[in-house]
């Protein structure tokens, strides 16, 4: 009896694809970009109103406030501790490895780059609260949304039976947004084979020549991250660990070809629900750690501020590197789900440390290879979040896991 393929395997059929054709036709696959661009859109069209529609009802008929703020607080102290792991293990292999020595920046190339500064903490602050949802929903800024339906879903459960009309609604919306983000992942093969065509076709394979020791050593020590520290966390709570891998590994893959978070959020947050983690958790958790669990994205930002000052031999005592450490810590909470955010907050680290900017040009030309990665293990991580945090409130995810395989 033939076995059908699986949305997954399809996923990995258009990555292999995509690779081909990068590497065979570079000129042709520079043009499937349009192809990419309206799958991503797709995907971006679901994340507002999904996160409204899932936390609204998550929390509304949670019922009460003083839960999601208990969750809120072990999710933000679970996040905390796992991205400081993060940076100081990207600390340690960028100072054991020292892959930027041998290189020279030339600072004549510093022009072409454009300054830019490290936000405040006033502005990092500032910017969580929205003016207007339609506003925040329009740019697709996740924490604002998340904020606004936090707040609205408290709202609901406070005055009771009057809302529910408007919590009935926010569950109808997000089962429509569910199934809307089931017909757009049809095309996922697609957008994925002409993500990878267009990556691979422009920079080709020959960017892995010239920094080639930086992606090594961010990819093992990604793989370290994954291995010793989420590995941990799952033996430490229980996680059953082959369920788990069902209901991640789409997700992580989608997000390791599109090299975005949000691309990969719809499917997260179903796949993490049939898992067993209950709805009002998945819909804080998962879209909080955009924000606040970017566990791939800070382990590369402390690897790659460290590099440029090593390629431009500019050496940093331990102190100074700690600095920089904090420095990186506050800022990439305000790091986007979207393809290179990460070079803006990189950017504004090199240039308040007085290193020379041509340190991000030199890493924007390996930047989309490095951004699969770091991508994935973000989503990975928050995927791990949510199941971590359900066990701190008593979830059985063993038996929830155990119903889904049966």
């Amino acid at each position: 009896m033939t076995r059908r393929i699986s949305l997954t395997g399809w996923i990995f059929v258009g990555m292999v694809a995509g690779i081909a054709l990068g590497v065979a036709a570079p000129s042709f696959a520079a043009r499937l970009g349009i192809v990419s661009d309206i799958f991503l859109r797709l995907i971006k069209s679901i994340i507002a109103p999904l996160l409204f529609g899932t936390l609204v009802y998550g929390i509304a008929g949670a019922g009460s406030i003083k839960q999601m703020g208990r969750i809120g607080l072990k999710a933000i102290l679970y996040f905390e501790l796992v991205t400081t792991i993060a940076l100081f293990l990207g600390l340690g292999a960028v100072n054991l490895v020292r892959p930027g020595e041998g290189m020279r920046l030339e600072r004549s190339a510093a022009e072409a780059a454009v300054p830019a500064q490290p936000p405040k903490l006033q502005t990092i602050l500032e910017h969580v609260f929205p003016t207007s949802i339609i506003d925040a929903m329009a740019r697709g800024d996740v924490l604002q949304v998340v904020v606004f339906s936090f707040l609205f879903g408290a709202a609901c459960a406070g005055i009771g039976a009057k809302a529910k009309p408007v919590v009935d609604f926010a569950e109808s919306l997000a089962e429509v947004m569910f199934r809307y983000t089931k017909y757009v992942m049809y095309l996922a093969p697609l957008g994925v084979a002409a993500a990878m065509a267009v990556t691979v076709g422009g920079k080709g394979f020959a960017v892995l020549f010239g920094l080639g020791k930086l992606i090594a050593t961010m990819y093992v020590s990604l793989l370290v991250f994954v291995a010793l520290v989420l590995g941990s966390v799952m033996l430490l709570a229980r996680i059953p660990i082959r369920a788990f891998y069902e209901a991640a590994k789409e997700p992580f893959l989608i997000a390791f070809s599109t090299a975005s978070s949000e691309a990969a959020l719809p499917i997260a947050l179903d796949n993490m629900q049939r898992f067993g983690v209950p709805k009002h958790i998945v819909s804080f958790v998962l879209p909080t750690g955009y924000s606040f669990n970017l566990d791939g994205t800070t382990l590369y930002l402390s690897l790659a501020s460290v590099f440029v000052a090593q390629a431009a031999g500019v050496p940093l005592t331990f102190g100074q590197q700690l600095v920089m450490m904090l420095t990186l810590m506050l800022t990439s909470k305000g790091v986007a789900g979207v393809p290179r955010a990460a070079l803006v907050i990189l950017a504004g680290t090199i240039s308040s440390f007085q290193l020379p900017m041509e340190g991000a040009a030199v890493l924007l030309g390996i930047d989309a290879l490095m951004d699969m990665a770091r991508t994935s293990v973000n989503v990975l991580g928050n995927c791990l979040a949510t199941a971590v945090v359900a066990r701190w409130e008593g979830v059985n995810l063993e038996r929830s896991a155990a119903k889904v395989q049966c």
